[in-house]
């Protein structure tokens, strides 16, 4: 259990440190009115327009570094800094969350993939520890390999599925930064900030995905050592 415990003190420390990184690139470049004076929500809406998607709304949110795509209300959801500011950032995560939009649009094979695994990760997610720990308490009893083992099965499921996610927020991304450049939304100085903030708001997928699949081996290894 101590080497768990290890592989969750290490991640937790690199998650906060790209969490931390990922806010000061948006306090810095939000100092830094676009040139277009384009709000997020401006900008989220011309993006719809221009891929012909007149069916999903741009609302706002509360909270910080909330925004996201919702398939199933069709709504650009973004954070009140990102709705109203005109900046760097603000244009970045506008258009990359459209970018989901388009995806789903467009039927992008990724997003289908990860949108059919919801529902089994949702499950997982829910009882995966709980089974995972039995299995680890009842080891040395006869059933205690199987539990685990079906616990790793769960918790592989949650790892596909952080994997599964990087190419769809990488290819929102580039969707995003193609499209801001494409129609002069942003110079080529607010351009390299665009893209700078959505690499740190990918970092924070990757550090999941990787600390997912560490404790995964982790427990693999249990299982493998105690057969």
């Amino acid at each position: 259990m101590s080497g768990m415990y290890l592989i969750g003190i290490v991640f937790m420390l690199i998650s906060m440190i790209v969490q931390g990184r990922l806010k000061s690139k948006f306090k810095k470049y939000a100092q830094t009115p676009l040139r277009s004076n384009r709000s997020g929500r401006e900008i989220a809406e011309q993006m719809l327009q221009d891929h012909g998607i007149y069916d999903v709304q741009v609302v706002q949110v509360n909270g910080q570094l909330t925004d996201h795509y919702n398939p199933k209300t069709k709504t650009v959801n973004l954070s009140e800094s990102v709705y109203h500011q005109r900046n760097a950032a603000s244009a970045a995560v506008a258009a990359h969350e459209v970018g989901h939009a388009v995806q789903h649009a467009t039927a992008y094979a990724w997003l289908e993939m990860r949108s059919k695994l919801v529902p089994l990760v949702s499950v997982s997610s829910r009882y995966m520890q709980w089974v995972i720990i039995a299995g680890l308490l009842m080891l040395n009893m006869p059933l205690g390999s199987s539990i685990l083992l079906l616990g790793i099965i769960l918790f592989a499921l949650t790892t596909l599925f952080s994997f599964i996610t990087l190419p769809v927020e990488f290819d929102a991304s580039r969707r995003a930064l193609a499209w801001i450049d494409e129609k002069g939304i942003v110079t080529s100085q607010e351009h390299s900030m665009s893209k700078n903030a959505l690499k740190w708001a990918a970092m924070t997928y990757v550090v999941a995905a990787i600390g997912s699949l560490a404790t995964l081996l982790y427990y693999i290894s249990i299982y493998l050592n105690r057969r």
